[in-house]
């Protein structure tokens, strides 16, 4: 697998590692599939991210993407942050091997996730109740089902009773039947 320069040095010298303990926003995602978790702690100064830590548990991938996406949201206003997207940051790294490119989605979504709880603090408000989702919870509709014999799933990546194993989309990181020709989330090829 080929790493752009730029991938090796951020998974090298990963920037702005760590927590901040009274963070004005936290922002934790992670891939059951992959393994990758993230989570992203934010200060905010004047509506900009004045500072910007992160913890991140996976893969060489995961760590640069998560030290990218530090990099390019510091000093940013909350909407400037928010329009960061995965194929931004792929583009800010030269580019991620296609089975890696969840990774930038992760990275993203932390961030957001961050900003969101920031808003939802300083509106005193909370943010909606999302169920916990396995890996097979998009393939099945959200529940915990599998999309074939309707039996419910396991943790792990496979039904037991009919067998049918499910992986990630290289292309968009989405949820999709191991066996299927295209995903159906972004319609690439598998």
């Amino acid at each position: 697998m080929l790493y752009s320069d730029k991938v090796m040095d951020h998974f090298r010298n990963p920037r702005n590692v760590g927590e901040i303990t009274d963070a004005d926003g936290v922002g934790e995602v992670g891939n059951p599939v992959c393994g990758d978790l993230m989570a992203f702690y934010i200060k905010v100064k004047d509506n900009r991210l004045a500072d910007i830590k992160y913890k991140t548990f996976g893969c060489g991938a995961a760590i640069a993407v998560s030290s990218m996406v530090s990099e390019m949201a510091k000093g940013k206003t909350l909407e400037e942050a928010k329009k960061i997207t995965r194929q931004a940051v792929a583009n800010e790294l030269d580019g991620l091997p296609p089975n890696k490119m969840h990774c930038s989605n992760l990275g993203a979504e932390a961030l957001h996730k961050a900003i969101e709880d920031y808003e939802h603090k300083k509106a005193g408000t909370k943010p909606p109740a999302k169920p916990v989702e396995h890996a097979h919870a998009a393939e099945s509709g959200g529940d915990c089902r599998c999309p074939l014999c309707k039996k419910e799933l396991s943790e792990r990546k496979e039904c037991r009773p009919c067998g049918k194993e499910f992986t990630s989309c290289s292309h968009c990181g989405s949820i999709v039947n191991k066996d299927a020709a295209q995903c159906a989330k972004c319609g690439s090829n598998l």
